[in-house]
């Protein structure tokens, strides 16, 4: 089995790199960073949205493997103290996984004849920096609505549960195929009117936007942030790929969102 091991550069992370490593290398795995089978990723759910991002042309031969050093995450079934107990895991693989849906973003730019395509494991804004967006948004082709106001999320599954949540859209388990868009600070009177609510997309739909003129819209795919260039059209739908995950011991969607929103019965628990 061939490893690739992509850490965050805190100083934590980078320990548990080196000792990892040493690991690797005692019980003969291959250490390939460039054609991996398996990427371990050390740090938290931003690390692995790096590594994501860094392996996006090797989607359909990597499977991902996410090792906490801080909080856990909803990419990072490991923390930092169980390295020997995943090392011994990948010894015993068996090379089952679960894979999660993407988001396909594609742009049509004002100076460009083809159209520029990114890829999406949470989610993907538009912005404007200067003055109001407004922006016309389509649904499977018709339009919907024209939308006024500071931006628009369009999110995965389990991008759900990150900045769309903080929007007030639901969280949705990764096994719904489907998109999400949440307004970001939208405009409502006697005069505007958007829908003013998370809206949950079918798989067999897909979402555009077309702005209004102007070179200031910031697009964001994930981390990653575009801008400076004017977008005539940007259509999302879900993803023909998707990414993997070595089922080891992958936690329950839901108890991922117990513990990172909720906690633990015995942590909520009150006398009465």
């Amino acid at each position: 089995m061939k490893i690739a091991i992509f850490a965050n550069k805190r100083a934590k992370s980078q320990a548990v790199k080196k000792k990892l490593y040493q690991k690797f290398v005692e019980r003969h795995f291959v250490i390939d960073d460039k054609e991996p089978d398996v990427v371990v990723t050390i740090g938290g759910d931003g690390t692995l949205l790096s590594a994501f991002h860094h392996y996006e042309d090797k989607l359909e031969q990597v499977r991902f493997v996410g090792v906490h050093t801080g909080h856990l995450g909803f990419y990072t079934d490991w923390r930092d103290d169980e390295i020997d107990d995943l090392v011994i895991s990948l010894q015993s693989d068996n090379r089952q996984s679960v894979s999660y849906p993407l988001l396909e973003v594609s742009v049509k730019y004002a100076d460009s004849p083809r159209r520029e395509r990114y890829l999406a494991l949470n989610e993907s804004t538009l912005k404007r920096n200067s003055a109001t967006m407004v922006t016309d948004v389509y649904i499977g082709g018709e339009l919907f609505e024209r939308f006024r106001g500071d931006g628009l999320c369009v999110s995965t599954p389990t991008g759900s549960t990150a900045y769309n949540k903080s929007l007030g859209g639901a969280v949705v388990h990764p096994n719904l195929e489907v998109l999400q868009i949440a307004e970001i600070g939208s405009i409502n009177n006697r005069v505007f009117r958007t829908l003013s609510s998370p809206m949950i997309v079918a798989p067999n739909d897909w979402i555009t936007f077309r702005p209004g003129k102007g070179s200031d819209f910031v697009l964001t795919v994930d981390s990653e942030s575009y801008h400076n260039r004017q977008i005539c059209e940007i259509q999302y739908k879900v993803s023909k790929r998707r990414i993997y995950f070595a089922k080891y011991r992958h936690t329950h969607f839901w108890r991922r969102v117990q513990d990172a929103f909720i906690g633990t019965e015995d942590e909520n628990r009150m006398d009465l």
